[in-house]
């Protein structure tokens, strides 16, 4: 049984007519997993059989053929259909691969113009604060990764160096630890990414922490505000309410009236308009009139 891995077990990025370098590279790799990279880079002729083959040179024919009719194949299926209108003429792969590069990749000196604008982007770049670390570095990455599909050299080293100069000064304390235990020229990129990150994943932690730890605290807060509106609801109701007791006796003046205080003038038991239920006379209350006291002092020195 046949036991060769399936053909195109993937399918294949298509090239739009922007960004052909990261393409080309993904396409490369597509190609050369699916064994047919060797018809794009060399356009070799398949020699035809001899006579009286042998099964040997039968099969080795035979997968040459069908290795480049494949590749050719391949490209045709990773490009636009606009694209695919300009070389759907072309034989073989290698012939298509070199189109899309010269007409795509561009020449030296247009190559030279991007990584220029590359490199000025990447000076450009600071950390924002909003940013982690990581999402910093990964974009420092994706730009000197461009640099590198053009051609020219950009070494783990320079993303160190700036790295380590526009990170904002929460990041100073690790820095410094990490320059006293080590030379900073020689830190890989991996270790100063996994250095930043640590203080920043606990900085991450307690700010979680704080935030899990605010919310039950306000919701005793609430649940205490709702305790006092509840008690001073009650206070505040029937005769505990200010409309009945408007304060304590310091917070009245000495009465009009009788001259004490702890009461209003309106509530004061010696009013001049308020009339007695017992003798009827006019300038004070029941409560204190003196003729139901005389008169029971009378019947005791009666008896």
């Amino acid at each position: 049984m046949d036991s060769e891995t399936p053909f195109i077990a993937l399918a294949p990025p298509v090239f739009e007519g922007e960004g052909y370098q990261i393409w080309a590279a993904r396409m490369e790799a597509h190609m050369e997993a699916n064994d047919l990279w060797e018809a794009v880079e060399e356009d070799y002729e398949v020699p035809p059989l001899p006579a009286n083959p042998t099964m040997a040179q039968i099969k080795n024919q035979k997968e040459k053929k069908t290795r480049k009719s494949k590749a050719r194949a391949t490209l045709f299926a990773a490009v636009s259909s606009e694209i695919f209108v300009r070389i759907m003429t072309m034989k073989s792969a290698f012939e298509v691969w070199n189109f899309l590069k010269k007409e795509y990749e561009g020449d030296e000196r247009i190559k030279g113009m991007r990584v220029l604008n590359l490199i000025r982007e990447f000076e450009l770049q600071k950390m924002k604060d909003s940013e982690t670390i990581r999402e910093y570095s990964d974009r420092l990455l994706s730009i000197a990764n461009n640099v590198r599909l053009l051609g020219s050299e950009f070494p783990d080293s320079r993303l160190v160096q700036k790295i380590l100069v526009t990170v904002p000064e929460r990041f100073e304390a690790t820095i410094s630890s990490l320059e006293n235990s080590k030379d900073l020229s020689k830190v890989s990129l991996a270790e100063l990414l996994n250095s930043l990150q640590a203080p920043e994943q606990r900085r991450l932690m307690r700010s979680e922490g704080s935030v899990e730890g605010a919310l039950p605290a306000k919701v005793q807060s609430n649940q205490g505000d709702k305790g006092t509106k509840k008690w001073n609801k009650k206070e505040n109701s029937g005769f505990n309410s200010p409309r009945f007791n408007r304060g304590t006796k310091h917070d009245f003046p000495p009465c009009k009236n009788c001259g004490k205080k702890g009461h209003p003038p309106f509530k004061c038991w010696r009013r001049p308009d308020q009339q007695c239920e017992k003798c009827q006379k006019m300038g004070h209350h029941q409560k204190i009139c003196k003729n139901d006291t005389q008169q029971n002092n009378a019947a005791e020195v009666a008896n």
